[in-house]
């Protein structure tokens, strides 16, 4: 074995050195809902007795893929950070009510800015006016099962900004608006048909919270006009998307530069009206540590063995690269597919992949992030946000419920329609 070699490593990997990431998927899984108090005290500690053993393996036996890791985490979260310290600078204040049609409304609008700001500085940026909308409502929870679905996944799909697999694709040679073209009709089906399901749920939740018309479009007089507070916060917003084309280490100087001068800047009164707290960050950076330690060998494994699945179909590769990103980390699974699919031959039409293939590998990495809680970064950041707020979130069993329900069959409808 050449620790130097990740495909000689990965095929001399044992399939049981995954047990500790499938044992700390079911951890994450099983704890809050079993031993919520427990989980609540001892989740680093968890995190940490399932990660740690895995990193001192990899620094013994392959130094440079641990080295690999600790830069991809560190780059990771100081992006997270980032974007979660920066619109937690940003204020929407006044009266908006979150009715169906207004609820839809934010998930339209994030669906859009997804691909601005990313899907985390969108989810990040819209996720507490979403929350201060619907406060007066007894049922909320599926507001941000869905939130979660449409801007912290799927919205993303149509510009290398929107989400990290499609970047890497844009480093790799697929041209800057060759997503737009090529995934719009993906992601306007995708929209329309989940944001049309949360709208007949979101009316049946209403109703049976003895709600009529007449409290949804209630008096005005007790309205407070909106207004946004934070406003400098947009600009550096906008230095942490662009920095992400910089090379590291000036890429993460940029986002903590930009960080601090937002901590330093924004009157102390917005977050604290924002009910900013940095613990829904900590408990990301401290559960995906675990999760980035844990998921080494799945990553070299799949890397060197993903011919082995017979995946050769334009729908193979939808939902195969869909449903290892739902578990997976969906930037080095669209890279493993993305190198199987430069050695199928056939039609080099960008990048040395069949056009068709790329599509659905992109939709695919970037769709199923929606699956689970861990599909996607931004999406245990809303749980930890939300669940602060006071709102019982679905566990995660229950989550994958609803994604099972919901968009499993709208990917099938994908799968119909355009693979």
């Amino acid at each position: 074995m050449n620790p130097a070699d990740p495909i000689a490593l990965g095929l001399a990997l044992p399939f049981w050195a995954v047990l500790p990431f499938l044992g700390f998927l079911l951890a994450i899984a099983l704890f809050p809902l079993t031993a919520p108090r427990f989980w609540e005290r001892h989740f680093g500690k968890v995190s940490a007795a399932f990660g740690v053993p895995v990193a001192g393996w990899f620094l013994v036996i392959a130094p440079r893929e641990l080295s690999h890791t600790v830069l991809e985490y560190a780059s990771f979260l100081v992006l997270l950070g980032s974007l979660f310290t920066i619109s937690g600078g940003i204020l929407v204040r006044g009266t908006i009510r979150g009715t169906p049609a207004v609820n839809c409304a934010f998930l339209a609008a994030g669906a859009v800015l997804s691909n601005l700001l990313g899907t985390t500085g969108a989810s990040m940026l819209l996720i507490r006016p979403l929350l201060r909308a619907n406060s007066a409502r007894k049922r909320s929870a599926h507001v941000y099962v869905f939130f979660i679905f449409v801007v912290a996944n799927i919205g993303g799909a149509l510009t290398p900004i929107g989400d990290p697999p499609l970047f890497l694709g844009y480093l790799k040679g697929v041209p800057f608006f060759w997503t737009v073209r090529n995934l719009w009709s993906f992601w306007f089906t995708a929209t329309v048909i989940v944001i049309g399901i949360f709208y007949l749920l979101d009316r049946m939740a209403v109703r049976s919270e003895g709600e009529d018309r007449r409290a949804e479009t209630s008096d005005s007089s007790g309205r407070k006009p909106l207004m946004l507070a934070g406003k400098r916060n947009f600009l550096l917003l906008g230095t942490v998307i662009t920095a992400v084309f910089l090379p590291a280490p000036v890429r993460e100087t940029v986002m903590l530069a930009a960080t601090a001068l937002s901590v330093w800047k924004t009157p102390a009164w917005i977050r604290r009206e924002n009910e900013f707290t940095y613990h829904p960050i900590k408990e990301v950076a401290i559960l995906f540590a675990g999760i980035f330690a844990t998921m080494i060998p799945a990553l070299l494994i799949l890397k060197a063995r993903g011919g082995e699945l017979g995946v050769t179909e334009h729908w193979h590769f939808f939902w195969a690269s869909g449903m290892l990103s739902s578990f997976l980390d969906n930037t080095p699974t669209y890279l493993t597919f993305f190198s199987l699919a430069q050695g199928l031959g056939g039609t080099a039409d960008i990048v040395g992949i069949p056009a068709p293939i790329l599509r659905a590998i992109s939709a695919g990495a970037v769709f199923m992030g929606a699956n689970t809680y861990i599909g996607n970064a931004p999406n245990f950041m809303v749980k930890a946000i939300v669940e602060a707020s006071g709102v019982r979130m679905p566990s995660f069993f229950g989550f994958m419920a609803y994604s099972g329900a919901v968009l499993l069959p709208v990917f099938a409808v994908i799968t119909c329609l355009f693979l």
